[in-house]
């Protein structure tokens, strides 16, 4: 962690401690006027924050990743959410030219052969436009639970991405499942219904299934590879350099 992101979060902490999130959401675009940001990916997460933002009118803006290989249910209640809130989420694409390059080298759905395949894939449609989309921002607002996955139980609420250079801050890290739920039911945010057929953590098409009864939360998202490779590089810890 740098010593700049060190002092930022270290000063943040006490503050967001205390508050709701809503509270919080506000106070941190009041800190960084116009440089915070959040990701959504439609998930039952991601549209209860953006139903917190987006009802109290806060000046955060709202991107998603267009990979070019999501689910029409996924484009359906990114239009939904667009029409209940009066709102336009702005997309970010993968660059044209290395994804044509890497589709025509390697096939359409070569992320199925290998791990390394697969993650130049994630890298391509997700984390490069991902990099441009948090270009010029101070805080990255995820809709992360440390329910989803064994590696994120020990995830702060805040914490400073060296990777990126931002804040991020993780409103909801440890709500439940059955509190994401309640919260969707309560103020009837449009969600994705691929849910309610046992689709957990939704991302592209091919790389999605539901998960059975019993399984993890992740065992739906690049079932054919192990566990402990289950990561798109999105939100993956950069170690720094002090």
């Amino acid at each position: 962690m740098s010593n700049s992101g060190e002092k930022l979060i270290e000063q943040l902490v006490p503050q967001i401690g205390r508050l709701t999130e809503i509270e919080a959401l506000a106070l941190l675009s009041e800190l960084f006027p116009g440089q915070v940001t959040f990701s959504s990916s439609f998930s039952f997460e991601d549209q209860a924050i953006s139903h917190l933002i987006l009802s109290r009118q806060l000046p955060i803006s709202i991107f998603t990743l267009d990979t070019g290989r999501l689910f029409a249910e996924t484009y359906s209640v990114w239009n939904m959410t667009n029409e209940r809130y009066n709102t336009h989420i702005k997309a970010y694409y993968p660059q044209a030219q290395e994804l044509e390059a890497f589709v025509l080298e390697n096939g359409p759905n070569s992320f199925y052969n290998s791990v390394e395949n697969r993650k130049a894939c994630c890298h391509i449609r997700k984390v490069e436009p991902l990099q441009r989309a948090l270009a010029g921002n101070k805080v990255w607002i995820t809709g992360l639970r440390a329910e989803h996955s064994p590696v994120r139980h020990n995830l702060q609420s805040l914490e400073w991405d060296a990777g990126n250079q931002v804040i991020k801050y993780h409103p909801i890290l440890h709500w439940t499942t059955a509190q994401v739920k309640e919260f969707i039911a309560t103020h009837n945010v449009p969600y994705n219904i691929l849910h309610d057929r046992g689709f957990v953590s939704i991302g592209c098409a091919p790389c999605t299934r539901a998960i059975k009864p019993g399984e993890d939360f992740r065992a739906g998202r690049w079932w054919w590879e192990d566990a402990s490779k289950k990561e798109c590089g999105l939100h993956v810890t950069t170690p720094s350099n002090s």
